[in-house]
């Protein structure tokens, strides 16, 4: 790429990210989401790049990114429900309430049967529910991350806030992993799901993986790896007047 379009009138053509795009981006494991920011706002040109919602780095799915003018958009996107798949494994919990940290805490599981496990989501995880987040999270306590005051050994203490679990489904029973199907409203910490499952079994249990499949009317099906996401943005700026993604 050398540089921008020229408009037909002997002037560069305007940045088109600039001027605001939408791109479906599926996260690789391990990679945060700033890290897909990072990397692909050196391709785009333009500082001015957001997405709408984090995902873990040991989470792979949809994350939506904003650029530009569109940047605008992302509280709106964050506020839409969003739909989850992946695996709670029993028997354990961990710091994390997944696995960026070690199992501990083991436990017999061998009780816990599909129905006690129906029965225990319709009893105290369905619907509108207050759940606290993880400790080990990006939410802010007198201005600090609350992770980092955890990784130091400091007390964090969170209050309960309320969330809505619209859907909450087992997919498959082999103990002692669950699969899982989740749709919840925004604000929802699915490591707090597992562990505060695990302990209303009283098994204990923890998140073992997780892929975001949805947000509002936005599927991981129409969503791009970070090579494909690469190339798009290369042809968007090749091809001067091309259709919005999403348009």
């Amino acid at each position: 790429m050398k540089g921008k379009a020229d408009n037909g009138r002997g002037e560069p053509a305007p940045n088109i990210f600039e001027q605001g795009q939408v791109l479906l981006v599926d996260k690789p494991l391990d990679w945060t989401s700033f890290d897909v920011v990072r990397k692909l706002r050196r391709q785009v040109r333009t500082k001015k790049v957001g997405h709408a919602g984090t995902l873990d780095p040991l989470a792979t799915g949809l994350l939506i990114l904003c650029t530009g003018k569109f940047t605008k958009r992302i509280n709106e996107y964050m506020a839409q429900e969003k739909e989850y798949t992946g695996t709670i494994t029993l028997g354990a919990l961990t710091p994390t309430y997944d696995l960026e940290s070690e199992p501990e805490q083991h436990k017999d599981f061998s009780f816990v049967t599909p129905q006690l496990v129906l029965d225990t989501i319709a009893a105290s995880f369905s619907g509108a529910i207050m759940q606290t987040p993880p400790i080990h999270s990006a939410i802010k306590v007198d201005g600090k991350r609350v992770y980092e005051l955890a990784r130091k050994g400091k007390e964090v203490r969170l209050e309960p806030r309320p969330v809505t679990i619209k859907a909450f489904e087992i997919v498959s029973f082999q103990l002692p992993v669950l699969d899982f199907r989740v749709v919840c409203s925004t604000g929802t910490y699915i490591r707090s799901l597992a562990n505060d499952l695990g302990a209303a079994l009283g098994c204990n249990g923890y998140l073992s993986s997780l892929r975001r499949t949805r947000i509002g009317q936005f599927s991981v099906e129409d969503a791009m790896d970070i090579e494909r996401a690469e190339e798009w943005i290369q042809n968007k700026f090749e091809s001067e007047g091309a259709p919005d993604q999403n348009g």
